[in-house]
């Protein structure tokens, strides 16, 4: 949004000396969580997701409404209410002026700033990680983070969970830009955008940057603008600063990659399944994400049944019914919530359902609607099962969500009895291994669809790491399974990996 208090603010040179010990800490609790300068007399304070005391700092000085955040130098007006988007030469000059000596000089000495990995936080908190994890005295991985734009952490943590799925990420390593690319059969693209300038808009392209930058670690955090720019003209739904729903977006991508790559380059057929947007084509997206779903439906007058194969590139989860109650004691309304586990999720996903009276099933031999059951299987597994747990519901007219902790298991997910047996075939060895391995977590911090904030857990070389925005922190595998999950990445043992040319 173009805020109007912007200019009138900015008054933190004249406020505050630079002092080269200058650490990013909450003036009121000492937490280095989430700090935000106030532009106005510089006080760091915490951000709303900590104990928001940037805002009761508001609360209590009027003029002093735009904060900066001190990892992502996003600037954030209390009266609007949003992020800022409006630059002035000024707020360019509070940027760099924030940013850590090292970044702009190499001659300069660097200042001290919390929620940057540097190498020996990363040894000793690799030390004390314990079963599950690659034994290591240290993580020598060089990681970096995403800076928010505005609201975009929803982006960055579906980005940083596809940078740390291997196969995805590295094969967009290896492929050559895309910018230059002949169209296969010259025929005219309808899914391929162009600019005002006719230049063609490839959100591949983009993404395939970005990979790059983040597989390098050569920054403490990058900038995703250019990716964001072409999701804003390719993707509409997605234009703006507002909150978004990260599994929305995942999935508008997922798609728009797959018919993008589809387009613009020669991809084998696959004849044992069906795939998204062109039957027996496949792309690096379908080859990871894609499985087959068998859906079967069965009259219960006459016991037709009907059978219908659905390719996925995620499964959506319903949380059980009986996850949802109200407190009943003097405990918090986040101690009476009941743990559930990912397997019964699933289980309630394949389980035989009697439609309701609204959805009368069309029967061919009845010639007529009639009532009728519906079950799923999984006929094909994916290399990576995406997993989205449906927190988000409908009551009335605003969306609720439900925080139940989902009790997920980190290494071993056994789908085997979730696959569809046919007679001659014992369960599961059709498809290979059935057994999977945690990759990567999204979380939704909040209790709104529209607000709240997301972040992501990764496991980069053989380390698991928290990235939130530009912030990344090595975690261990305890506070990984412990987190409220909002989606997950599995990856099979044993892949099946068809070979593309580039």
């Amino acid at each position: 949004m173009e805020c109007p208090h912007l200019n009138s603010n900015i008054k933190i040179f004249k406020a505050v000396k630079k002092d080269e010990s200058l650490e990013w800490m909450c003036s009121t609790c000492q937490t280095d969580k989430s700090p935000w300068i106030c532009i106005h007399c510089g006080v760091v304070n915490c951000g709303r997701y900590v104990n928001g005391h940037a805002k009761a700092h508001f609360e209590e000085n009027v003029d002093h409404m735009i904060c900066m955040d001190c990892d992502n130098y996003a600037a954030y007006c209390y009266i609007c209410d949003d992020f800022v988007v409006n630059d002035s030469k000024e707020l360019n000059c509070l940027r760099e002026w924030l940013q850590p000596s090292n970044d702009r000089s190499e001659s300069s000495k660097p200042l001290k700033r919390q929620g940057m990995i540097i190498e020996e936080e990363e040894n000793k908190r690799c030390k004390r990680y314990k079963k599950g994890i690659n034994k290591k005295s240290f993580c020598k991985a060089r990681v970096s983070g995403l800076r928010n734009l505005g609201n975009t952490c929803f982006m960055n943590a579906v980005l940083q969970s596809l940078s740390n799925i291997q196969q995805f990420s590295c094969y967009f390593k290896e492929l050559p830009s895309l910018e230059y690319k002949n169209h296969k059969n010259g025929k005219k693209n309808n899914h391929i955008k162009k600019d005002n300038n006719g230049a063609e808009m490839l959100l591949a392209e983009e993404l395939r940057k970005t990979l790059i930058s983040l597989r390098q670690g050569s920054k403490s955090a990058i900038s995703p603008e250019s990716l964001f720019a072409v999701i804003w003209k390719v993707v509409p739904r997605f234009r703006g600063y507002q909150q978004q729903d990260a599994h929305e977006f995942l999935r508008y991508m997922l798609d728009r990659l797959h018919m993008e790559l589809l387009n613009i380059l020669p991809y084998p057929k696959d004849n044992n399944a069906l795939f998204i947007g062109a039957k027996g084509k496949a792309t690096i997206v379908t080859t990871i994400f894609g499985g087959i779903l068998q859906n079967e439906v069965t009259c219960l007058v006459c016991g037709t049944e009907s059978k219908k194969h659905d390719p996925f590139l995620d499964l959506s989860l319903d949380i059980p019914h009986h996850a949802i109650m109200k407190p009943v004691s003097n405990k918090s309304k986040e101690e009476e919530l009941p743990s559930i586990q990912l397997l019964d999720c699933l289980s309630s996903f394949t389980e035989l359902e009697e439609l309701a009276d609204s959805e009368l099933y069309l029967c061919h031999s009845c010639k007529c609607k009639q009532r009728s059951t519906k079950r799923f299987w999984i006929r094909r597994l994916p290399n990576v099962l995406c997993l989205h747990l449906k927190r988000f519901r409908w009551n009335n007219f605003f969306r609720t969500k439900l925080d139940n902790y989902i009790d997920f298991p980190v290494q071993g997910l056994d789908m085997n009895k979730f696959i569809l047996v046919n007679r001659h075939e014992t369960r599961g060895t059709s498809n290979g291994s059935t057994l999977y391995d945690l990759a990567a977590v999204i979380v939704h911090h909040g209790s709104g669809a529209g607000s709240g904030h997301y972040t992501a857990y990764a496991t980069h070389d053989g380390c698991w790491h928290h990235f939130n925005d530009s912030s990344v922190t090595v975690t261990d595998v305890n506070t990984v399974a412990s987190c409220k999950a909002y989606i997950l990445f599995y990856i099979r043992r044993e892949l099946n990996l068809t070979p593309f040319s580039v």
